[in-house]
């Protein structure tokens, strides 16, 4: 299974990993800016785009998909389940990290004892029985979710389904992959061992991964670099571009 990737620009290299369900074309136009300072590397996951499902379900084996087509070394960027993913090669491969940014990510999505400000698991659990009834009503759902809260929320919905729609749909089986992934992934108690430098990046309205999950993440993390977007729900790239790209800049140079 060899994943497809995209490059656009020059310079240092950049990896950006999309959310569940999406596609590397959810980073349209914010890449482009990045590309001005970055070669940027979009990378659709398994089964997801023009990725091909190989019917592994493991985090690591979707981290050595990623691994395999990533530059040798490079910042990795993530956003929401790219952002675990991020974290995971960062722990496993730290020679391959130059640094490490999430975007609306955290070491673990659903809640859990000491980690309230998270989804809860019987939501996943919801989300898991009826993917399997309608997986595209379903991901309509989720993506409703990420905008939840968020300044110009229709718009932002409307977009993510037009950026969505660019590519084939998602695998069946990678979308229940990937849920399940949510579910179970919690890498709190390595995060002691992450040796890259490391940056947060928090939508003030974020319903899926609070804004209150970074004073967590910054528990856990006393050296990481945290920021928030004000009105932006998960997806704040697509919502707050310019505010964003400040402060991933910002990031970018607080982590070096």
């Amino acid at each position: 299974m060899r994943l497809h990737v995209e490059q656009l620009g020059s310079g240092p290299d950049l990896l950006l990993l999309h959310g569940w369900g999406m596609n590397r074309a959810v980073w349209s136009g914010f890449a482009e800016r990045l590309a001005v300072s970055y070669r940027v590397s979009l990378v659709d996951l398994p089964g997801h785009g023009q990725s091909p499902w190989g019917g592994r379900s493991a985090l690591a084996d979707w981290v050595d998909a990623v691994l395999a087509v990533a530059p040798p070394r490079a910042i990795w960027c993530g956003w929401s389940l790219g952002g675990q993913l991020a974290l995971r090669a960062a722990l496993d491969a730290p020679e391959r990290v130059v640094s490490l940014l999430g975007i609306a990510a955290t070491p673990r999505f659903a809640a859990a004892e000491a980690w309230p400000c998270a989804m809860e698991p019987r939501t996943l659990d919801q989300f898991i029985a009826n993917l399997q009834r309608d997986h595209r009503k379903t991901l309509e759902r989720f993506l409703a979710l990420q905008v939840r809260g968020s300044e110009a929320s229709r718009e932002q919905l409307r977009l993510l389904r037009s950026r969505l729609a660019e590519l084939p749909d998602p695998h069946p089986e990678a979308l229940q992959a990937g849920l399940a992934l949510l579910k179970s992934v919690d890498l709190r108690a390595e995060l002691a061992a992450l040796e890259v430098p490391n940056g947060w990046l928090f939508g003030e309205r974020d319903t899926l991964v609070p804004e209150a999950a970074a004073q967590g993440l910054a528990e856990l993390l006393p050296g990481a670099a945290v920021g928030v977007i004000s009105g932006a729900a998960h997806a704040p790239f697509l919502s707050h571009p310019d505010a964003t790209l400040s402060l991933l800049q910002a990031l970018l140079k607080a982590v070096r």
